[in-house]
Protein backbone atom coordinates (compact mmCIF):
# COMPACT_ATOMS: atom_id res chain seq x y z
CA UNK A 1 0.00 0.00 0.00
CA UNK A 2 1.51 3.24 -1.08
CA UNK A 3 -0.81 6.08 -0.34
CA UNK A 4 -0.85 9.69 -1.34
CA UNK A 5 -2.72 10.30 1.91
CA UNK A 6 -0.30 10.28 4.85
CA UNK A 7 -3.28 10.22 7.21
CA UNK A 8 -4.19 6.75 5.95
CA UNK A 9 -0.60 5.56 6.40
CA UNK A 10 -0.46 7.10 9.89
CA UNK A 11 -3.73 5.36 10.78
CA UNK A 12 -2.38 2.00 9.62
CA UNK A 13 0.85 2.40 11.58
CA UNK A 14 -1.12 3.61 14.58
CA UNK A 15 -3.36 0.55 14.51
CA UNK A 16 -0.30 -1.73 14.50
CA UNK A 17 1.35 0.19 17.33
CA UNK A 18 -1.76 0.43 19.49
CA UNK A 19 -2.27 -3.36 19.23
CA UNK A 20 0.85 -3.79 21.37
CA UNK A 21 0.55 -3.84 25.18
CA UNK A 22 0.65 -0.66 27.24
CA UNK A 23 1.06 1.67 24.27
CA UNK A 24 -0.13 5.22 23.91
CA UNK A 25 0.23 7.73 21.12
CA UNK A 26 1.59 11.20 21.81
CA UNK A 27 2.99 14.08 19.82
CA UNK A 28 6.67 14.77 20.32
CA UNK A 29 8.53 17.52 18.53
CA UNK A 30 5.54 17.94 16.23
CA UNK A 31 5.36 14.29 15.15
CA UNK A 32 3.10 11.46 16.24
CA UNK A 33 4.95 8.89 18.29
CA UNK A 34 4.19 5.85 20.36
CA UNK A 35 5.55 4.96 23.74
CA UNK A 36 5.33 1.91 25.93
CA UNK A 37 4.63 1.77 29.65
CA UNK A 38 3.99 5.52 29.78
CA UNK A 39 7.67 6.30 29.24
CA UNK A 40 9.79 4.93 26.47
CA UNK A 41 9.36 6.00 22.86
CA UNK A 42 9.59 3.17 20.37
CA UNK A 43 8.28 4.66 17.13
CA UNK A 44 7.77 7.97 15.35
CA UNK A 45 5.71 8.76 12.27
CA UNK A 46 7.24 11.34 10.00
CA UNK A 47 5.65 12.92 6.95
CA UNK A 48 7.70 15.41 4.96
CA UNK A 49 9.91 16.02 7.98
CA UNK A 50 12.00 19.12 7.26
CA UNK A 51 10.66 19.00 3.67
CA UNK A 52 12.33 15.66 2.88
CA UNK A 53 9.32 14.42 0.80
CA UNK A 54 9.23 11.12 2.72
CA UNK A 55 6.55 9.38 4.71
CA UNK A 56 8.33 7.12 7.16
CA UNK A 57 8.25 5.17 10.38
CA UNK A 58 11.24 5.52 12.70
CA UNK A 59 11.98 2.57 14.98
CA UNK A 60 14.65 1.40 17.38
CA UNK A 61 17.14 -1.27 16.37
CA UNK A 62 19.47 -3.29 18.54
CA UNK A 63 22.26 -0.87 17.64
CA UNK A 64 24.33 0.73 14.93
CA UNK A 65 25.33 -2.63 13.40
CA UNK A 66 21.73 -3.67 12.82
CA UNK A 67 20.84 -0.20 11.55
CA UNK A 68 23.72 -0.27 9.04
CA UNK A 69 22.85 -3.82 7.95
CA UNK A 70 19.24 -2.84 7.19
CA UNK A 71 20.34 0.23 5.23
CA UNK A 72 22.94 -1.81 3.30
CA UNK A 73 20.38 -4.50 2.44
CA UNK A 74 17.74 -2.08 1.14
CA UNK A 75 18.78 1.60 0.95
CA UNK A 76 15.60 2.44 -0.99
CA UNK A 77 13.50 1.53 2.05
CA UNK A 78 15.74 2.02 5.11
CA UNK A 79 17.62 5.20 6.01
CA UNK A 80 19.48 6.76 8.91
CA UNK A 81 17.16 9.42 10.29
CA UNK A 82 18.39 12.74 11.60
CA UNK A 83 18.49 13.14 15.38
CA UNK A 84 17.72 9.52 16.25
CA UNK A 85 20.02 7.82 13.74
CA UNK A 86 23.19 8.19 15.84
CA UNK A 87 21.40 6.18 18.56
CA UNK A 88 20.73 3.27 16.20
CA UNK A 89 17.20 4.13 15.10
CA UNK A 90 16.29 3.41 11.48
CA UNK A 91 13.76 5.02 9.17
CA UNK A 92 11.45 2.86 7.07
CA UNK A 93 9.95 4.52 4.01
CA UNK A 94 6.20 4.02 3.83
CA UNK A 95 5.68 5.97 0.62
CA UNK A 96 6.92 3.28 -1.76
CA UNK A 97 4.52 1.35 -4.00
CA UNK A 98 5.60 -2.01 -2.59
CA UNK A 99 5.62 -1.33 1.16
CA UNK A 100 6.03 -4.67 2.95
CA UNK A 101 3.56 -4.22 5.81
CA UNK A 102 4.55 -7.53 7.41
CA UNK A 103 8.11 -6.24 7.69
CA UNK A 104 6.87 -2.89 9.01
CA UNK A 105 4.89 -4.73 11.69
CA UNK A 106 7.92 -6.88 12.55
CA UNK A 107 10.19 -3.85 12.92
CA UNK A 108 7.55 -2.06 15.00
CA UNK A 109 7.23 -5.05 17.35
CA UNK A 110 10.99 -5.37 17.68
CA UNK A 111 11.25 -1.68 18.51
CA UNK A 112 8.51 -2.09 21.13
CA UNK A 113 10.39 -5.05 22.62
CA UNK A 114 13.60 -3.03 22.84
CA UNK A 115 11.83 -0.14 24.57
CA UNK A 116 9.49 -2.07 26.87
CA UNK A 117 10.41 -2.77 30.48
CA UNK A 118 12.05 -6.20 30.64
CA UNK A 119 9.21 -7.84 32.60
CA UNK A 120 6.63 -6.63 30.09
CA UNK A 121 8.76 -7.60 27.08
CA UNK A 122 9.33 -11.08 28.55
CA UNK A 123 5.57 -11.66 28.67
CA UNK A 124 5.22 -11.20 24.91
CA UNK A 125 6.04 -13.78 22.28
CA UNK A 126 6.43 -12.53 18.74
Amino acid sequence: MASDDPRAVHARVGALAMALPQVEEKVSHGSPCWRVADKRMFAYFWHNHHSDDRTALLVKTSGIEEQEMLIDIDPDIYFKPPYLGPSGWVGIRLDQPDTDWEQVEHRLRESWRLAAPSKLAAMMEF
